[in-house]
């Protein structure tokens, strides 16, 4: 193979481009650790088997949620700050963006740390890997 400046071109740009691939917004290289408090909700019925944002399809009953920078298929444990009941899920999806929520939690998530009859619980979100 002839090592030409156009096959060292290609090299470089690939590598810049991997080097992208694994970095996270805001300039993190690593979300693990990361954790936030503020309000948790969960997602309306009318949401059932629609698209999220990841292309993933939303189901009440997985543990997924929402959240507006982590990036997708990162695990965070959700504590309800009032009860101490915990839940881990998967993001899938962006939101959500209303003031002061962090997290948009599928039903089943929500309901196993609260009822959804409050609509909001208070929660601290911890990045787990």
């Amino acid at each position: 193979m002839v090592i030409t400046l156009k096959n060292i071109l290609a090299i470089a740009f690939i590598s810049v481009i991997a080097g992208y691939s694994n970095a996270q917004p805001g300039g993190r290289s690593s979300w693990s650790g990361f954790a936030e408090t503020g309000q948790a909700s969960y997602y309306a019925d009318k949401l059932q088997n629609r698209l999220t944002a990841s292309g993933a399809i939303y189901k009440h009953e997985l543990h997924t949620a929402a959240h507006k920078k982590l990036p997708f298929g990162s695990m965070v444990k959700v504590t309800n700050i009032k009860n101490g009941k915990s839940v881990v899920v998967k993001i899938n999806d962006r939101g959500p963006f209303v003031k002061g929520r962090i997290i948009d939690l599928s039903k089943a998530a929500f309901s196993s740390i609260g009822s959804t009859s409050l609509g909001l619980i208070n929660v601290k979100i911890e990045v787990l890997r």
